[in-house]
């Protein structure tokens, strides 16, 4: 007996639309009515919709669908699409490269958007709004240092801080409260409601129990004290 393994047959191209979109893909190809080539193309385009819609979310995702097909070809399906065919050399261009920012941050736990926000408050000259904005930074850093340092935090250390981060230019007041920030652990729930759902039986099979406990009471009871009528 011969076994048909998946090591046998021909490569995926696309593995994430299956091997069938691909058969089918290869049997549009071989037909010789262009017109039927596109009644096809068009069903199989719906099915890999179908089968990945995920790419919903991504822009112009009908473009992208067709780009597949078309690599799923191997660019050698014969269709009217309706975007510009890719060729193999699109395949072959490589992305730009994106530039990690080489900033030095003065404290990692703070980012470099507090030391962005530092330097707006300062150009600020509005005293009213300067010190709101100081405020407001300071509560963000305190709520900063505790998401990343899971620890409790004396308001005089974002103080110092942000003294330190702004070179002494902005300051608060040494009795000022800030914002009370806890760190608060993510709690996880149960796989699956097995628990509860035994926990329901359990209470349903009690007051089951209960009622026909109850029944039982409300039953006539016979009395066998009562003496049977004499046989004649």
């Amino acid at each position: 007996m011969n076994f048909d393994y998946n090591t046998t047959r021909n490569e995926l191209i696309l593995a994430e639309y299956g091997r069938n979109v691909q058969n089918m893909v290869k049997y549009i190809i071989e037909l010789p009515d262009l017109e039927e080539r596109n009644k096809y193309a068009q069903a199989v385009i719906d099915l890999m919709g179908f089968l990945n819609p995920h790419l919903r979310d991504v822009a112009d995702f009908k473009h992208k669908l067709w780009d597949h097909l078309h690599i799923i070809s191997g660019y050698k399906i014969d269709v009217d699409s309706p975007y510009p065919k890719p060729t193999p050399e699109d395949a072959l261009v490589k992305p730009k490269h994106i530039g990690y920012p080489q900033q030095k941050i003065t404290y990692k736990h703070y980012g470099k958007t507090v030391e962005t926000m530092i330097e707006k408050a300062k150009a600020v000259d509005d005293p009213e709004r300067r010190a709101a904005m100081v405020q407001g930074i300071a509560n963000f850093m305190k709520m900063a240092y505790v998401t990343w340092n899971k620890d409790s935090v004396a308001d005089e250390t974002i103080l110092k801080n942000l003294r330190e981060l702004s070179g002494g230019e902005l300051q608060l007041d040494e009795n000022v409260n800030l914002a009370k920030v806890e760190f608060k652990p993510v709690v996880t729930r149960p796989a699956n409601n097995s628990n509860r759902g035994r926990q329901n039986n359990n209470n349903n099979n009690g007051k089951g129990r209960q009622n026909n406990t109850s029944n039982n009471n409300n039953r006539p009871q016979r009395n066998n004290n009562s003496n049977p009528k004499p046989r004649h």
